[in-house]
């Protein structure tokens, strides 16, 4: 067997050390000790990133101290053993051992190796229950059990093979999956029993945990909870500096379906954040807006809790992501109200089939927030927005994005009746006959025009208020030639 330099990610020694304590003075309890003792050497950089942390330096009990707006520990108590340490590796990795399936014993400690927002709930019970009512916490399974999303994974992952004077794909292979759609919507966990590898402490037991490694928002864990707080307060630092970021939300929001980074960077935001960001503190809480930073990130707008230079709030920090938000832009197959619930597998157009729209565009409105709630959401954004802009701006550009959506809609609904007329002509294998939608080519453009043109175009318009992404760059210029293109592709066979 290969040899460890020494053990697993959170290790213990067998003998317990004095109670140690962090610069700032929270002592560190015997069990993170032990596992600093014998990691320090071993992941250097992981402990470095947690001494860094505020984890490494406050304590629960410190934490809880804490009155008004600068709070950041949400829950009202915290269990007497954890008030007083430092929330260390011991803390996380040890907590209820009995909910985790990858608990083993290690050194005469029960450990797990994955930490779930279910362990972090003991202190931030406000940000994991607004996290459970998120579309991202459900992210998983959102993608995994809607058939339809599955012919179009198969059609972008599956192995193609040309049989019978056609490409088929086969069902793609769950490596596959797990770095690229799963990457951020989240494996699901599973543990496939253990192995023994031998360390320099001797031959030790381990679990392997199927779909692991993953930080994707939606991940499965192996104590039955959704989501990993990591996708964004990466470990072991778990800072607040970079999860306010556009950098964190890149990762899985680049484009070109969904291209809020790129669009972001392009935009008169990014260019003040790319210039000003070395002059802005990104760690205060509240984040004070002119005075911390002057410009909005991702995080400014959809989640931080932002006040004006009088300390008014003028946003609530939120994790449920689409508390300011009214319309999806995100076009399936068109744009669309925001589902009521996370849980978006439950969505049925009239047709029955796993959409919020139908195809002619009509919404699955029971499935949807209704009028007034897009009203008063879009109320929740245009206040950081007005904190920077005139009233007058600010009407302005929602109207813009309104006609944005609109527009970009009825390409869409131009492409889908090209579409229709195809397979209803059977030159292409659609649903009506039990087929995929996405695994011909003229289907494929016609999912280009909604997944990457329209989509690109309404992100342009949402977040930089226009410019060259939402024309030549994957927007207006490529949705119109992809209509002009089905058009051809049509009357070509209808001409033979």
């Amino acid at each position: 067997m290969p040899r460890l330099s020494l053990v697993v990610l959170v290790g213990f020694l067998c003998c317990a050390s004095p109670v140690s304590a962090t610069p700032a003075g929270a002592p560190v309890s015997p069990a993170t000790q032990e596992c600093l003792d014998c990691h320090s050497a071993v992941h250097p950089g992981i402990v470095a990133d947690w001494k860094n942390s505020r984890h490494a330096v406050v304590s629960p009990h410190m934490a809880m101290q804490v009155q008004g707006l600068g709070r950041k520990l949400s829950s009202k108590q915290v269990p007497d053993t954890l008030r007083t340490t430092a929330v260390g590796c011991a803390e996380c990795h040890s907590l209820r051992p009995e909910a985790h399936a990858d608990t083993f014993e290690h050194n005469g400690h029960q450990i797990h190796m994955v930490v779930s927002p279910d362990d972090c709930v003991v202190c931030h019970v406000a940000e994991r229950t607004e996290y459970a009512d998120n579309i991202m916490s459900a992210a998983h399974g959102n993608l995994a059990d809607n058939a339809l999303y599955n012919e179009l994974e198969r059609s972008i992952l599956g192995k193609s093979r040309r049989e019978g004077g056609k490409i088929q794909f086969d069902p793609p292979d769950p490596m596959t999956q797990a770095e690229s759609c799963y990457y951020c919507h989240g494996t699901r966990l599973s543990l496939a029993g253990t192995e023994q590898r031998d360390t320099d402490m001797g031959e030790l037991e381990f679990p392997i945990i199927k779909g692991w490694p993953n930080q994707g928002v939606g991940r499965i864990n192996l104590d039955g909870s959704q989501g990993a707080c990591s996708s964004c307060h990466t470990r072991h630092h778990f800072s607040i500096e970079m999860a306010r970021k556009p950098h964190t939300c890149k990762e899985c929001h680049a484009g070109p379906d969904v291209p809020a980074y790129k669009v972001y960077s392009a935009s008169k935001h990014g260019n003040i954040f790319s210039s000003k960001q070395s002059q802005w503190r990104f760690d205060p809480v509240p984040w004070t807006i002119g005075r911390d930073f002057s410009a909005p990130t991702c995080a400014a707008c959809h989640i931080s809790l932002v006040v004006d230079s009088n300390g008014e709030v003028i946003s609530h920090r939120s994790h449920r992501m689409s508390d300011r938000l009214g319309m999806r832009i995100f076009g399936l197959v068109y744009a669309h109200a925001q589902p009521l619930s996370p849980d978006t597998t439950r969505i049925r157009n009239a047709a029955g089939m796993p959409l919020p729209t139908d195809l002619d565009g009509t919404p699955a409105a029971r499935f949807l927030i209704d009028a007034d709630e897009i009203k008063s959401r879009r109320a929740t954004m245009q206040r950081t927005c007005l904190a920077c802009h005139g009233t007058s701006w600010t009407r302005t550009h929602f109207e813009r994005l309104d006609n944005t959506i609109a527009t970009t809609d009825q390409q869409v609904r131009t492409a889908t009746q090209l579409m229709q007329r195809i397979w209803q002509k059977k030159w292409a294998h659609g649903p009506d006959r039990g087929g995929s939608p996405f695994d011909e080519y003229i289907e494929r453009r016609w999912s280009d025009a909604w997944l990457l043109y329209a989509n690109n175009t309404r992100f342009v318009s949402a977040m930089g208020g226009g410019g060259d992404y939402g024309v030549f760059e994957d927007g207006r210029y490529h949705l119109s030639k992809t209509i002009m293109e089905m058009q051809d592709w049509l009357q070509m066979r209808e001409a033979r």
